[in-house]
């Protein structure tokens, strides 16, 4: 009886997990990242730029296709499947939507990541709403409504090299305008406004006297 308990717990967990696992992504969003090393790095961790694209979502399994650019100048092309339910997310690219503090996540590699910290932070020129997680090697960011990794702070010292990780541009959002350029975006619609409304009093005016 006991053993059967044990076991109705772990399925009740188990299901309540996956339940709570949600993607962010579609098909078609794409992230590129700006990557600084330092210290000597071997030749696979020696990046400077990448590129991910969602290729095709399904369910809580997606296809990202991976492009990395390495210091030297070559390019690595990959196409990778991911699924956030079985914690296959790679370097933890991609994680679960929604996630607040103190929620955890599966990843295949480590284990069970729980969420510390949850801020705003600004991101390809638009504020946005991180959480955060800590794993013996990196400190990730990752976008709460996406789940898509921000930032990723990464030290080897055993190897003696350090990976600095951080989004460059996305079309998941878009850019925030700020105050000055909204005045000026107003301004510049206002003026224009003007404009028609003057052309439209001149036209009318020209033909009440021709009639």
């Amino acid at each position: 009886m006991a053993v059967f308990l044990v076991a109705l717990v772990l399925a009740v967990t188990v299901g309540a997990v996956s339940a709570v696992v949600s993607v962010g992504v579609k098909e078609g969003d794409w992230i590129e990242y700006k990557v600084t090393t330092t210290g000597s790095p071997p030749a696979d961790h020696d990046v400077q730029w990448a590129r991910m694209e969602v290729t095709g979502v399904q369910g809580t399994a997606f296809d990202v296709e991976v492009t990395t650019q390495f210091s030297n100048g070559s390019f690595l092309h990959e196409v990778l499947t991911l699924n956030l339910e079985k914690g296959q997310i790679g370097d933890s690219f991609f994680i679960p939507a929604n996630l607040d503090k103190g929620d955890v996540f599966f990843d295949a590699n480590v284990g069970t990541i729980t969420i510390i910290n949850v801020e705003q932070k600004t991101y390809a020129n638009a504020e946005r709403t991180v959480v955060s997680a800590s794993t013996p090697q990196t400190t990730f960011f990752w976008d709460r409504e996406t789940g898509a990794m921000m930032e990723a702070y990464s030290t080897y010292p055993e190897y003696n090299f350090a990976i600095t990780t951080v989004v460059d541009k996305t079309n998941m959002w878009q850019p925030q305008i700020s105050g000055l350029e909204a005045v000026g975006l107003y301004a510049l619609t206002i003026a224009a406004v003007a404009v028609v409304v003057g052309i439209g009093v001149v036209l009318v005016l020209r033909r009440k006297r021709s009639s």
